[in-house]
């Protein structure tokens, strides 16, 4: 008998997380078509980063503009360009330009978003619950978590407006423990962003030095 019980509770659980990671796949799947129609995406955000073991605790503001697999991500210290192959990442300390070609992994931590598109490959999905984003608007909250020892990420929740299917805010852990918490305090859809406008404005910045990487 105890045995049985045992089976039935297993049966339970097994049956609830397949229902969990079956309603997560569909927000993700819709915020992914959400993200494919939305003709180009401008986003303001605050983000903080923590890591204890490696003393890290900042925030700061930051806008990001975003189209198919391109994007601009403009914060205080940093400016990165990305036209879907390479990466132009400058930094304003040192006036430098550093060019790359990131993979995948890397992507993720610097936009989030390409998540949306490319989380079935490395990560399981569940579905965490309902919440309420900014403004009183209610939310679907979704986890992933890396698939066995794949890459530094750990695990990635998404906060998904319900009446746009988009993320309003996003959580990165990384295997390390650093932390990357990301909160939209706007958004603007429907932009008409040319492909030029996600590679390295090379007259804007004539007199810095730029490192080659690839």
């Amino acid at each position: 008998m105890k045995r049985k019980w045992i089976q039935f509770i297993c049966c339970c659980l097994a049956a609830t997380a397949f229902a969990s990671a079956q309603k997560a796949e569909a927000l993700l799947e819709k915020a992914a078509t959400a993200y494919e129609k939305s003709g180009g995406i401008e986003v303001q955000f605050v983000a903080t980063l923590r890591g204890e073991s490696q003393r890290i605790s900042e925030s700061f503001e930051g806008t990001i503009r975003m189209k198919d697999d391109k994007f601009v991500l403009i914060t205080p210290d940093v400016r990165t360009w990305y036209d879907g192959s390479t990466q132009w990442t400058y930094v304003v300390r040192t006036e430098e330009v550093n060019v790359t070609r990131p993979s995948g992994e890397e992507l993720q931590f610097t936009n989030p978003m390409t998540l949306l598109r490319t989380w079935k490959k490395d990560f399981k999905p569940a579905y965490i619950g309902e919440s309420t984003a900014n403004g009183g608007k209610m939310a679907d909250d979704v986890s992933l978590t890396a698939k066995g020892n794949r890459g530094d990420v750990e695990t990635v929740e998404l906060q998904l407006d319900r009446a746009t299917s988009l993320p309003v805010r996003m959580t990165v852990t990384m295997k390390n423990k650093l932390r990357s918490d990301i909160r939209i305090s706007k958004m603007q859809t429907g932009l008409n962003l040319p492909d030029e406008s996600f590679a390295f404005p090379a007259a804007d910045y004539p007199d810095v030095e730029i490192v080659d990487l690839r």
